[in-house]
């Protein structure tokens, strides 16, 4: 893959795979994301996609924000078996009952930290890390990406291991991945 997309602009290679890879490069990964609700979703879409290319979900994102209640954690830990019988029919959304069931656990979870959801994610972002000259570069799991899943796993959540938290962290702004050569890169 190439650095330099069609319309000219130089971003990480994946992010000049598709249009809709572009938009989202350009304008929400690696941009710092704090807030419950934004996290909670982007933590279920990260367990979503795992084992699935991210394109997948990322076309799928408003179907999920349709089926998931805008994944507000609040309403989704009161989902019952008819909401997963609901979902599981529910083509516009990745159909798969254990991550459906994980995301209602999740949010069940949430509703029991003794800690807002965006400080107990965003505890776990290293204070600075090297920035990446190729995507080679870019490491899959960290130590942090690990402690992370660990202390989430203790705390009940489920479909969170280490790369997926890695992924969440660089999609929320916990590490910058941005590659030297591209536009996004910052310092």
């Amino acid at each position: 893959m190439t650095l330099l997309g069609p319309d000219g602009i130089s971003r990480c290679a994946w992010g000049n795979s598709s249009p809709d890879y572009a938009e989202y490069h350009d304008k929400e990964w690696g941009v710092p994301l704090r807030g419950e609700q934004a996290l909670f979703e982007r933590l279920s879409l990260e367990a979503f996609q795992s084992g699935l290319s991210w394109i997948v979900i990322l076309r799928k994102r408003d179907a999920f924000r349709r089926a998931f209640a805008d994944f507000d954690p609040a309403v989704i830990a009161d989902f019952t078996d008819a909401d997963v019988t609901r979902l599981l029919a529910d083509a516009g959304i990745v159909r798969n009952r254990l991550k459906i069931q994980a995301t209602i656990r999740n949010a069940r979870a949430v509703a029991t930290l003794e800690e807002p959801l965006d400080d107990l994610l965003w505890s776990f972002a290293p204070e600075s890390s090297p920035r990446p000259r190729t995507m080679e570069d870019v490491p899959a799991i960290t130590p942090e990406s690990r402690a992370m899943a660990k202390a989430l796993k203790k705390l009940g959540f489920a479909f969170v291991g280490p790369t997926t938290c890695y992924a969440l962290m660089q999609a929320t702004g916990m590490v910058d991945d941005h590659i030297a050569p591209c536009f996004r890169a910052v310092g």
